[in-house]
């Protein structure tokens, strides 16, 4: 054994020093024998303990500077040359020097013999990489549960007897499990979320080694919650393993958690798929019974699918045939003394049917559906077009070769982020590598740089741009699972019938509202995908963010891309200040905006859920049912991360809630166009550099300018203050200018869009009640000029008065006649009514 290996540094070399006394030192300087004869010296001791200090300090100059190679290659450093290192420059050649450099030598020839007979595996296809090791069988803390760990019979019979097994007492609160989502801690919350995520893509061992991870430390295991463990549960029930499901219902026990309705669902779900005996899952309803668990509220307070239940009562009917499942009961009616005279009409309720036949309402239902399963709409700009010139077609072209080059840096990225966020799964740490996997690589790539071509030149909050992000990440997420498990193909088939209630030339048996109407055509229940957590929104968006950050470069001179190697990033950290408190920004490069500006691509891109619908929303049924045919939609406005108003309207009595989801139908259900004329107008005027006397704001190039850009240094101090305060006054207005005028853009490119549709905008409401168009860029709550874009698409008479009140709100708009009646105000628009037809037919005269 080499010296090198016996032991490391100064101290192991001086456990090889021989007992009987100092190593000497040649009249040369060389260190002579390690365990040599004593040999006479004229040297007195205080040298040969000053020579020997040097020797040890040759030594451990040697082991650092080996340290340092061998950092330098396990890092891959390709710019640092490092040189090797002779032994005999550092100390003089002696017998134990010669040895070292001879086992390195050999160490080095091993090494390479052993990649050589690695690669000639790999070649012959014999090496097989073997899978990281995952935990499964937990560390229990109770002796009497962890005799359940080395079973005398099979699985299947150790499943009942854990279930009758006492949960093991603690002497801290066992009832610890906080009962909604609202009361769980960040931490909590983001475990939580990470159970789900991986059983919705297929990483269940992982998420089953986390869950050991955390029981396993009493520190962590204070964070699992029941739901947590029935998570996990849940997802082995569902692939029929039983050793694992028991394995964490072991840990259920060992937590001095009680199982519920779910835990017992999971169960007999995994007996139901093995088809066990009568005898086993008659002992686990047995347990059930015991605990005070009714049989029926398996299939009534469990969210399970329809396959799962069906599995579940397979079990059920060995032990009892005759079971079946409890009656739907009949629809409830609303019993609100506010209601009355709607709900209990006697008779079929006459509902308003839409204009449009029903091959009509079923190619356009055709339309949306595309549009949300792309999940984007890409909408031709109003923005007056550049000329294509040879400067503009240059920039677009370098532009889609940087987004080529883009998308695959993206990729690559995002592959090396999910495996080190895969690593930290492995160490028990939780990671975001099963939210990474829910999408495409290509697919996510794609999303963040439509993200980056719709970044402003001032740059964008980072926490709003990580909350947009991963919105739009948990979108697709939901438009891709519906698409996966069939609910496509179902959504299609009831749609269709919900046709024949609105088309104008059907009629249907009994009619009724929407929402009835819906319910009696038993269409199945939407996924209740509820919002990742807010903790989990931001750190996922945030991850996004950076990776975005990271791949997306360019070369530093644009104009000569191939002369210049040096790259610079595209998207930088700064800081700004909003409302005196600072707060981080993402900014492009100042490049990057001038070649996005130059190419003036003509189209603009966005999510399905901000434009408006090409077909009648869905009838609110429930909470978390409506609006848009595929992309989530809440009932209920709420600020971002908060869980109480969803969790309340959940519980709420389904009766209760009749009134305002009638109301959010119906008023969803009001077909809208554009009014061409009026467009046309407002266009005109928009490419025209604006008109702000009208509500059509005007480019930022407009913006006022300091009268003095600079002063000389004699100015007087008051003098350059208020230069200052100019400069600030003008800065601003051209923030305001330039925000109105991309708000302008997407509505008019929306009403350009949409010039020659029917379109619908589903609503929801806010806590108060009050209710909003979904569609947030394009509708008709804003300023009189968006109103004014908007006309009803199937007209309807004014009625006997209607056109007095149009002519006293015409007056009202003026604000001539503020103080005086209504009468007199209408006595005013007849007198000036030749100016209001003039006005009207030359309307920009």
């Amino acid at each position: 054994m080499s010296v090198l290996w016996w032991g490391r540094g100064a101290a192991g070399f001086r456990r090889a020093l021989p007992p009987c006394g100092p190593a000497l030192v040649s009249p040369a300087g060389t260190l002579g024998g390690v365990c040599g004869p004593r040999r006479s010296s004229s040297a007195n001791p205080q040298e040969q303990d000053q020579d020997r200090r040097k020797d040890w300090g040759h030594v451990e100059l040697l082991e650092v500077l080996q340290a340092r190679v061998r950092q330098l290659q396990a890092e891959s450093v390709s710019e640092v040359v490092v040189d090797r290192v002779d032994v005999a420059r550092l100390v003089p050649c002696s017998g134990w020097a010669q040895r070292l450099e001879k086992d390195q030598w050999v160490q080095r020839m091993r090494i390479q013999q052993l990649k050589a007979n690695l690669q000639m595996q790999v070649q012959s296809g014999e090496f097989k990489v073997l899978p990281k090791h995952l935990q499964v069988k937990p560390q229990l803390l109770s002796k009497q549960l962890a005799m359940f760990l080395a079973p005398e019979s099979s699985w299947e019979e150790q499943l009942p007897r854990v279930l009758q097994e006492a949960p093991r007492k603690l002497s801290l609160d066992v009832g610890r499990a906080p009962s909604t989502q609202a009361q769980l801690s960040g931490q909590q919350q983001k475990l939580l979320a990470f159970f789900k995520c991986c059983l919705l893509t297929d990483h269940l061992p992982l998420a089953h080694h986390l869950l050991v991870t955390h029981h396993s430390q009493r520190k962590k295991q204070k964070l699992l919650t029941l739901d947590m463990y029935n998570t996990v549960m849940l997802g082995w029930a569902r692939q029929g393993a039983f050793k694992e499901l028991v394995y964490v219902l072991l840990m259920v026990k060992d937590a001095g958690l009680t199982p519920d309705l779910l835990s017992y669902a999971a169960a007999l779900q995994c007996l139901g798929r093995q088809d066990q005996d009568a005898g086993t899952i008659e002992r686990c309803l047995e347990q059930m019974s015991q605990e005070g668990l009714e049989l029926q509220a398996l299939f009534t307070a469990v969210p399970l699918s329809e396959e799962e239940q069906a599995t579940v009562l397979k079990a059920v009917h060995k032990v009892k045939p005759t079971f079946s499942l409890p009656r739907q009961p009949p629809p409830a009616v609303n019993t609100s003394k506010l209601l009355r005279d709607v709900y209990a009409k006697d008779g079929p309720v006459s509902y308003p049917k839409l204009h449009l036949p029903l091959k009509t309402l079923q190619s356009l239902f055709e339309k949306q559906l595309c549009v949300e399963l792309a999940s984007k709409v890409c909408v031709v700009s109003v923005e007056k077009p550049a000329l294509p010139s040879k400067e503009v077609m240059h920039a677009r072209k370098t532009l889609q070769t940087l987004r080529d080059h883009w998308e695959r840096a993206l990729c690559r990225v995002l592959q090396e982020t999910k495996n080190r966020l895969e690593g930290e799964v492995h160490k028990g740490r939780f990671s975001l590598y099963p939210f990474l996997c829910l999408l495409d690589e290509r697919e996510v790539a794609r999303m963040l740089l439509e993200v980056l071509q719709g970044l402003p030149a001032p740059g964008e909050s980072f926490t709003t741009l990580a909350r947009e992000l991963s919105a739009r990440t948990f979108s697709r997420h939901v438009v891709q699972r519906q698409q996966l498990s069939g609910q496509v193909q179902a959504l299609e088939t009831y749609y269709r019938k919900y046709l024949h209630l609105l088309a104008s030339d059907t009629k249907v048996p009994n009619p009724c509202l929407p929402r009835q109407y819906w319910e009696v055509l038993g269409a199945p229940e939407a996924l209740r995908e509820q919002p990742w957590p807010l903790p989990v929104q931001m750190e996922l968006g945030k991850q996004l963010a950076e990776m975005l950050v990271q791949a997306t470069q360019m070369p530093s001179s644009l104009n000569n891309p191939h002369g210049s190697s040096r790259l610079v990033p595209v998207l930088y950290h700064v800081y700004s200040f909003r409302n005196v408190q600072q707060i981080g920004v993402l900014k492009p490069h100042p490049a990057y905006v001038q070649l996005r500006e130059t190419a003036a691509e003509p189209t603009l891109t966005f999510e399905a859920v901000d434009v408006p619908m090409l077909c009648p929303p869905l009838p609110w049924t429930s909470p978390h049912t409506g609006g848009f045919l595929l992309s989530p939609t809440k009932l209920m406005r709420t600020v971002e991360g908060a869980t109480q108003h969803q969790e309340l309207l959940e519980t709420c009595p389904p009766t209760a809630l009749h009134g305002a989801l009638d109301a959010l139908t119906q008023l969803g259900n009001c077909a809208w166009r554009v009014n061409g004329r009026v467009l046309d107008l407002v266009l005109q005027l928009f490419q025209a550099k604006g008109c702000p006397e009208l509500g059509v704001p005007a480019p930022p190039s407009e913006a006022p300018q300091p009268a003095e850009a600079h002063l000389p240094h004699s100015a007087a101090p008051a003098r350059k203050a208020e230069l200052r305060r100019e400069l600030a006054r003008c800065q601003k207005v051209a923030r305001e200018m330039h925000s109105l005028r991309a708000e302008a853009l997407y509505r008019f490119s929306l009403a350009q869009h949409l010039r020659d549709c029917v379109f619908w905008l589903p609503h929801n409401m806010d806590f108060r009640g009050r209710t909003y168009p979904c569609p947030p860029h394009f509708n008709h709550l804003g300023s009189d000029v968006a109103r004014a874009l908007l006309e009803f698409a199937q007209g309807r008479p004014l009625g006997p008065h209607g056109l007095d009140w149009l002519k006293i709100h015409l007056v009202n708009l003026t604000g001539f006649k503020k103080r005086e009646p209504l009468r007199k105000r209408l006595a005013f628009a007849e007198e000036v009514m030749d100016e209001i037809l003039d006005s009207a037919d030359q309307p920009m005269t």
